[in-house]
């Protein structure tokens, strides 16, 4: 691995991709840390120490999990690239129900552009969105309901409307330095962006376990984390390859076709989506009851999520969790794989499954297929997701502090994966030897 590195680095063109995407990498983190205009910063980060050692402690983990920490801060990256995550899954889940989606889908490279161009149009729409709702908060206080300290200098208009456009200019930065990554750098430039937000947590949450719970525990954790990584690896890495064989055909005096390859259906063929839909779902509960509620008595909904859904240990949530991860893998892999389609190509193409008739068997074989694989896919996700929140409720410690945690390690490992392989594959094309040596 050294020694890939190290040639990486020896070649010209793959170092100056390299060196671009670190700097990159680095102007992202220092927007993650810039304040954005009438915040208090010192008051910011009294709140989030006293929120840290409350029962309330990330109640909005998710999103934070994806701006580095920068969201709680109210930086001028606070948003992080959550609005274009969320942007991105409904234009791909409106491709299913719209027919002009569909059409730009299928036309290629210039309908995938215009995707491309709606999904930025939505992406600087949710975060105006996004922006006002925690600006609101920060302003009545909601967003750190246990601190009594004023975090806006201000409450005007004019001065709250000044910070939704600096944190609405922060996404679309952040969407930019991501499309630059893509086009100039290594790996798809929002994964890489979002793995950087999720390891830089890392060494904070790791400080935090060594000084509360000790050595041992926090051998244990990292002893955890690493056996959770090599799971993660081996399933990721895991496929069922269909073989299917292209029948020869001539096109004038030349012959095509004859060759055999395979259908690669990977066992998690739907990633982290679920993961994220069912904490998103699981996070609006909380997010009504701290907006309704009045500070003083707190009603019969109220104690049910407080006991239930922000207590991330509690059996009840591990149950709802784990049930709605399974049900949104079946349910985006129905959206995103379609079985007749891919049967249509291969028929176009003059391929076939050796065993299985063209047209409609072979589109009821890869659904049939597709079904099989989906269950283990579905129950790794959900044990990956919920295995922190297991082992927590054992221990009677909390959860949100385990840096290994569900959503992380999936987002990290796949992204990991998938930058490695992009830079073998350079490797590759620019060390080929030939045949004569």
């Amino acid at each position: 691995m050294l020694s890939a590195f190290a040639s990486a680095f020896k070649t010209p063109d793959l170092r100056k991709k390299l060196l671009f995407t670190l700097a990159m990498l680095a102007l992202y983190r220092l927007g993650a840390s810039v304040p954005t205009p009438n915040t208090n910063t010192h008051a910011i980060n009294d709140c989030i120490n006293q929120a840290q050692a409350g029962d309330n402690a990330n109640v909005y983990s998710l999103i934070n999990l994806f701006s580095g920490g920068a969201l709680l801060r109210l930086s001028a990256f606070a948003l992080g690239i959550m609005p274009y995550i969320t942007a991105s899954i409904i234009i791909q889940l409106l491709v299913v129900v719209i027919p002009r989606f569909e059409q730009l889908k299928q036309e290629g490279q210039s309908g995938q552009q215009k995707l491309t161009q709606y999904s930025r149009y939505l992406t600087i729409g949710l975060g105006i969105l996004q922006s006002t709702g925690f600006i609101a908060l920060a302003r009545s206080g909601q967003l750190f309901p246990s601190c009594q300290g004023a975090i806006l200098y201000k409450d005007d208009m004019w001065t709250l409307s000044t910070m939704v456009l600096c944190m609405t200019a922060g996404t679309g930065i952040i969407m930019w330095l991501g499309e630059l990554i893509t086009d100039r750098g290594v790996g798809n430039g929002m994964s890489v962006l979002m793995f950087t937000s999720i390891a830089a947590r890392i060494p904070n949450e790791g400080q935090t376990i060594l000084q509360n719970a000790g050595g041992f525990v926090f051998t244990l954790i990292c002893a955890l984390g690493l056996a959770i990584i090599i799971a993660v690896v081996f399933v990721e890495q895991a496929q069922r390859r269909i073989p299917v064989q292209y029948a020869k055909r001539m096109v004038g005096r030349r012959q095509y076709g004859g060759t055999s390859t395979y259908l690669p259906l990977k066992v998690n063929q739907a990633g982290v989506i679920p993961v994220i839909f069912a904490s998103s779902l699981l996070y609006i509960p909380q997010l009504i009851s701290q907006l309704t509620s009045n500070g003083t008595s707190a009603s019969a909904f109220e104690r049910w999520v407080n006991n239930y859904l922000i207590n991330q240990s509690s059996w009840v949530y591990i149950i709802v969790y784990f049930a709605l991860i399974i049900f949104f893998t079946y349910f985006y892999v129905g959206i995103t794989f379609d079985p007749v389609e891919r049967a249509d190509d291969m028929k176009k193409y003059g391929g076939f499954i050796p065993g299985i008739r063209p047209g409609r068997p072979t589109a009821e074989y890869l659904q049939f297929v597709l079904s099989r694989i989906t269950l283990p896919g579905s129950l790794y996700l959900g044990i990956v997701a919920v295995l922190p929140n297991f082992f927590f409720s054992i221990t009677s410690s909390n959860a949100q502090n385990f840096p290994f945690g569900g959503t992380a390690v999936l987002i990290m490992v796949g992204v990991g994966l998938d930058t490695v392989k992009q830079i073998e594959s350079q490797l590759m094309q620019r060390n080929y030897e030939g045949f004569l040596r």
